[in-house]
């Protein structure tokens, strides 16, 4: 588990997460501020990946690429593997990332001004994208139940009544909720009634936090499936954002073509050279150090929620049941987000992510990366409590 205590110092390394906090929280200097936003982790890709990729550098040509039969079969074995999700090579449509993959489809099957359904608070480019292609967003807000949120399926089946497109965020950010197939059952089941599309991202399916399974919507939709898009990626289960790989499956060929037909209008359809060989030693190669991860962001998780609620009072951890992300509600502490911000930025100089950016069912709650080495966290968690326990204006 040492591999995953070092320290790695990540600035000034082009690095969204460590190098552009003056921009994304219009400060000065962000030089002594720690980051816990973005969801990237602060550990090295595994050996295995690295190795792949040191080779293809060796190789020093970086003609055109294209993902080949190997790549499919990996996907196809890890899904079977992890999920026992039997899917097909024809199923399967790369692209650059899951924020286009999902842009493609809302514009492939949507029209201005469809209506398309997200269940707030969750990942802002699910109402960005749509709102960007002048669709309209229908919010149907999450409830919060003994401390883990839930589907109000009385307020999700009306918001779907006149909707076209339902976007699924499958694990859950940011409350990393995994959801039961009894719940999966019944959205497809409400999607199906009012004759809904259904885009399921599932970058988190493989960050599962013990006991807990990934369920894959498509698996258990049945004569269904054809509606449901599936999203997903090893880039956000290996720490290979920067690589950009992702996979729609989707089971119906008529839908296939359409997407393929808009990836060539739009010239989206080749990937980089690095992507083949990242994604096959992480899927062929890299179980092991993904076991291992697992049980370090667990302890993790194990460890935040608990410092957190005790050094700071009031404060309340939604513990996730997949992801390394924590969602923090702060709405006992009697301060406006504006206050809890500053606070953390000039107080505790460190950066959280504001539930406001989640929509606005994310008032009152933070969302802090909980993926870094121990000694980070600690940090981290020492300057949220610096911040949220000073009564200064700041």
């Amino acid at each position: 588990m040492t591999f995953f205590q070092h320290i790695h110092d990540r600035k000034n390394t082009r690095s969204v997460k460590w190098d552009t906090m003056e921009t994304r929280y219009g400060i000065e200097d962000s030089s002594d501020i720690l980051p816990m936003w973005i969801a990237d982790m602060d550990f090295p890709a595994p050996p295995a990946v690295l190795k792949a990729l040191h080779d293809r550098v060796e190789h020093s040509i970086f003609g055109y690429s294209f993902m080949c039969e190997e790549c499919r079969t990996a996907v196809i074995d890890w899904q079977k593997k992890r999920n026992d999700w039997k899917i097909e090579s024809d199923w399967l449509l790369f692209h650059q990332g899951i924020i286009p993959a999902i842009a493609s489809i809302i514009e492939t099957f949507t029209e201005k001004h469809d209506k398309i359904v997200v269940t707030t608070p969750v990942y802002p480019p699910f109402f960005e994208l749509a709102e960007y292609q002048d669709r309209e967003v229908i919010y149907s807000p999450l409830v919060v139940q003994d401390g883990q949120y839930v589907i109000d399926f009385n307020d999700f089946e009306e918001k779907l009544r006149d909707a076209s497109l339902f976007i699924f965020c499958n694990p859950h950010n940011p409350g990393g909720r995994v959801w039961t197939p009894e719940e999966l059952t019944e959205i497809v089941r409400l999607c199906s009634k009012h004759d809904v599309l259904i885009i399921s991202d599932e970058i988190h399916g493989d960050l599962m936090i013990k006991p807990h399974r990934h369920t894959p919507l498509a698996k258990i939709a049945g004569a269904e499936s054809d509606r449901v898009f599936t999203c997903m990626a090893p880039t956000k289960t290996f720490n290979l954002a920067g690589i950009q790989v992702a996979m729609i499956v989707a089971t119906d060929k008529e839908k296939r073509d359409k997407l393929e037909k808009h990836a060539l209008a739009h010239g989206s359809g080749m990937l980089n050279a690095f992507a083949p060989a990242a994604l096959t030693s992480a899927y062929n190669e890299s179980e092991s150090w993904l076991e291992d991860m697992l049980t370090t962001i667990s302890d993790n998780i194990d460890f935040a929620s608990s410092e957190l609620q005790k050094k700071v009072p009031g404060l309340r951890v939604m513990k996730p049941q997949s992801t390394y992300l924590l969602w923090l509600d702060y709405s006992r502490l009697n301060l406006t987000e504006d206050e809890v911000m500053k606070k953390l930025l000039f107080t505790g100089k460190v950066a959280l992510e504001p539930g406001s950016k989640y929509g606005s069912a994310g008032l009152g709650y933070l969302r802090l990366n909980a993926a870094c080495p121990r000694a980070t966290l600690a940090d981290g968690i020492d300057r949220i409590a610096l911040a949220l326990t000073n009564k200064s204006p700041n």
